[in-house]
C-alpha cells in the first residue's frame, strides 16, 4: 500500500493542470473537503490541496509542456538528472528538464515510449504528500496502456521496480511494488487500454462512500466515464473527469 515513506520509485506527489485555478479548486475542494492555499503570482498561483493540514494534491495552472488539463503522477528520484538519462536510455522522451524549485526539490517530466506522462521528483525540503490512502487523499496510481506486458522492461530499467501478476476474478492484474519495498508495499498497476483512448497514469483517491461521490462530481460538473463497480475484495471504484477533462478515479475500499 502507499505510504508517506518514500523510497526512490514511489509516487510521492501529484497535481493537476488547469486552465482556470479558481474553478478547479472550487471542484476539488467541493468534491473532497480539501483545504487549499495558494502559493501567489510568484508561483504561478500553484496550490497545496490538504486535508487535516497535510497536503494531498497541487493544483497548477495549465502550461503548453504539460498539455490539456491531466493529473500528473510524481515518482521519487535520488536525482532527477540522472534518472533522466536512465529514461531517455530507456527510450522514454523528456517533456520539461529536470529544475530545482527553490530548494524545495527537483521535478522533471516524462512520457513512457508509449506516450504517457509521468514526472519525477528529488526530493528537498517538500519530501512529498503529507498523508496518503485516507479519505480525500490518494489510495492508488494505475498506468492505462496499450500493452502492459510491453511496457514493463522500461520502467523496470528506470526504477527497478517489482512486478507481479495477481489473480483477479478470471484474469491477472500486474500489481508493482518498489525495488526497496516489502511484503506490503504495492501501489500501483497496469491495465488495459481502451479503444481510442490515449496512455496515461490514473490516481484514485480513496473516499468513503463511491456513488455519493460520483453523484456530488456530477452535481460539481464533472463527467463519469465509468459508473461505480464493485471489485471482490478490492473495493468500489468508479472513473471520472473534472470539469475541464482531467481523469481520475475514486475508490471505496474493502475492509
Amino acid at each position: 500500500m502507499l505510504t508517506t515513506d518514500y523510497v526512490p520509485g514511489t509516487p510521492c506527489w501529484i497535481d493537476v493542470s488547469s486552465p482556470d485555478t479558481e474553478a478547479s479548486d472550487a471542484f476539488y475542494t467541493g468534491l473532497f473537503g480539501w483545504d487549499s492555499i495558494s502559493l501567489g503570482p510568484e508561483h504561478r498561483h500553484y496550490r497545496f490541496c490538504q486535508v487535516g493540514g497535510r497536503t494531498v494534491a497541487g493544483i497548477s495552472t495549465e502550461t503548453p509542456g504539460r498539455g490539456a488539463p491531466a493529473w500528473l503522477t510524481y515518482f521519487q528520484a535520488p536525482d532527477a538528472g540522472v534518472i533522466a538519462k536512465t529514461i531517455e536510455q530507456a527510450g522514454g522522451t523528456v517533456l520539461s528538464p529536470p529544475i530545482d524549485i527553490e530548494g524545495q526539490g527537483g521535478m522533471a517530466v516524462f512520457a513512457d515510449p508509449a506516450g504517457a506522462a509521468f514526472a519525477v521528483w528529488q526530493p528537498g525540503r517538500t519530501k512529498g504528500l503529507g498523508l496518503v490512502t485516507e479519505a480525500g487523499s490518494l489510495g492508488w496510481v494505475e498506468l492505462h496502456t496499450p500493452d502492459p506486458a510491453g511496457i514493463r522492461p522500461f520502467y523496470q530499467a528506470v526504477f527497478g521496480w517489482r512486478i507481479e501478476d495477481l489473480p483477479m476474478g478470471d484474469a491477472s492484474y500486474p500489481v508493482i511494488s518498489p525495488a526497496e519495498g516489502g511484503e506490503s508495499s504495492a501501489m500501483a498497476g497496469l491495465a488495459q487500454l481502451q479503444a481510442g483512448d490515449s496512455p496515461h497514469w490514473l490516481p484514485y483517491f480513496e473516499v468513503p462512500d463511491c456513488d455519493a461521490t460520483v453523484a456530488l462530481a456530477q452535481r460539481l460538473g464533472g463527467t463519469t466515464h465509468a459508473p461505480p463497480m464493485s471489485t471482490e475484495g478490492v473495493g468500489r471504484m468508479a472513473f471520472l473527469a473534472d470539469p475541464f477533462g482531467a481523469r481520475f478515479a475514486v475508490i471505496t475500499s474493502s475492509a
